[in-house]
């Protein structure tokens, strides 16, 4: 029998200390990026594309996977 996982990426449901790092990096994030979209308003004159709120859950989406990475 062949291993179906050598070389591939194996998928993992997410553990509820996925979900708490990254409640927890979303919630520093969410102040960091309202700065950075007040910045961006200010400084280009016009609503960027993205809100605050999305931009957040982006740096969390991003940032939590690393941490758990082997």
């Amino acid at each position: 029998m062949s291993d179906q996982t050598a070389g591939g990426h194996v998928h993992r449901t997410p553990k509820a200390e996925f979900y708490i790092y990254f409640a927890m990096i979303f919630l520093v994030a969410v102040p960091l990026s309202l700065g950075a979209w007040v910045w961006a308003v200010i400084r280009h004159q016009r609503l960027p594309v993205h809100g605050p709120l999305a931009r957040a859950w982006h740096e969390a989406g991003a940032i939590t996977p690393a941490i758990f990475r082997p």
